[in-house]
């Protein structure tokens, strides 16, 4: 288990040893509040010629914003929008910015996230650590008329007309506690902020109180794709051509335990390795003493897709038996219709 897996199980199970980071929490927390009203008071209202909606979380690890990210932009390209995406890009590092994304950008310079979605949202992506100039770019270069921020909540010298805050409804706000004795970024309070509050998975009504806005999202298997040919099938076609109830999980993710979840409620036994977030998987990350298939997750398969399967394996009865599962998330039409409804006043207004 790495450190950053057994930070993770820390801060989940409140473990004892973390009271000891307290008076760092306390500090990290004032001076987070302090940082964002500074920051905010001084750039926000700094408007681009778009609406800038910023889709973010308030604790570290995943929560779902990329599934959400690629919801909204299909609905919002039903609409009529043109929509783009900035990034900074983690994990990624480009000869210069700010960095054009495309389907055939080297993921050793875009990193995972934004790959993914240039791939499958068919829509400008521009990488940046300095979102300002990357939406600047983003708008200049492109005829877009919407802008998502992939996180950067906390980049508060961006400009945002409205901000989404992603919440992982299994594992809520883990002991509550700020960083580095808890998960959180900000406190919870900063949701009552928010425009809107997203929640995936779970019941997640404990975690939205107030007069929030707030939606439930889950996170829904569409297909299976071979990553070796990129051959997709339905998930029921998956399952009765192969014929297999124990698969191994291999998934280097925010959180890998949603993605064995979401396996294991296709009725498949999961031996799930985890690996970190980002993390770039090496061949023997993927290669088992058994033929089970091996499954990884969409995010995943751009990084292994970029170095080259066959290579990285050399046996191809092992890429062969290399799946992607490929999601898709369900979000409440209401939460759709209030979001579109909140962009078509801004447009108006301009």
């Amino acid at each position: 288990m790495s450190l950053e897996q057994r930070i993770t199980r820390a801060w989940q199970q409140d473990s004892h040893w973390l009271k000891l980071l307290l008076p760092l929490s306390w500090l990290f927390r004032v001076i987070s509040s302090w940082r964002r009203h500074y920051l905010q008071s001084r750039y926000q209202g700094q408007c681009f010629d778009a609406p800038v909606v910023i889709v973010g979380n308030i604790s570290v690890g995943g929560s779902g914003k990329t599934p959400l990210i690629l919801a909204l932009i299909s609905a919002c390209k039903q609409r009529g929008f043109k929509p783009g995406v900035v990034s900074r890009g983690y994990g990624g590092k480009a000869p210069s910015y700010p960095l054009a994304v495309t389907a055939e950008t080297s993921v050793a310079e875009s990193g995972d996230e934004p790959l993914l979605i240039a791939k499958l949202a068919q829509c400008p992506v521009v990488v940046h650590a300095d979102r300002n100039a990357a939406v600047a770019h983003l708008l200049s270069h492109n005829d877009c008329d919407l802008v998502f921020s992939d996180d950067g909540l906390q980049h508060y010298r961006l400009h945002r007309d409205i901000e989404i805050v992603v919440v992982d409804g299994q594992r809520g706000f883990g002991n509550g506690r700020c960083l580095p004795a808890g998960p959180l970024r900000e406190s919870p309070r900063r949701l009552q902020q928010a425009d809107f509050v997203v929640v995936n998975g779970g019941t997640g009504a404990a975690l939205v109180s107030g007069n929030i806005p707030s939606a439930q999202m889950q996170i829904a298997p569409r297909r299976m794709t071979q990553l070796n040919s990129g051959i997709s099938q339905s998930i029921g076609q998956w399952l009765i051509e192969h014929q297999v109830k124990t698969v191994h999980a291999v998934a280097a993710i925010g959180n890998p335990q949603r993605f064995a979840d979401t396996l294991a409620s296709l009725g498949l036994e999961v031996e799930l390795h985890s690996h970190d977030d980002h993390q770039a998987l090496a061949a023997g990350d993927l290669s088992f003493e058994d033929d089970l298939a091996v499954i990884v997750t969409a995010k995943d398969a751009v990084k292994l897709r970029g170095s080259g399967p066959n290579q990285r394996h050399g046996n191809d009865s092992i890429a062969n038996n290399i799946w992607v599962l490929e999601i898709e998330a369900q979000i409440e039409s209401d939460f759709i219709d209030r979001l579109v409804g909140q962009l078509q006043s801004l447009k108006t207004a301009d």
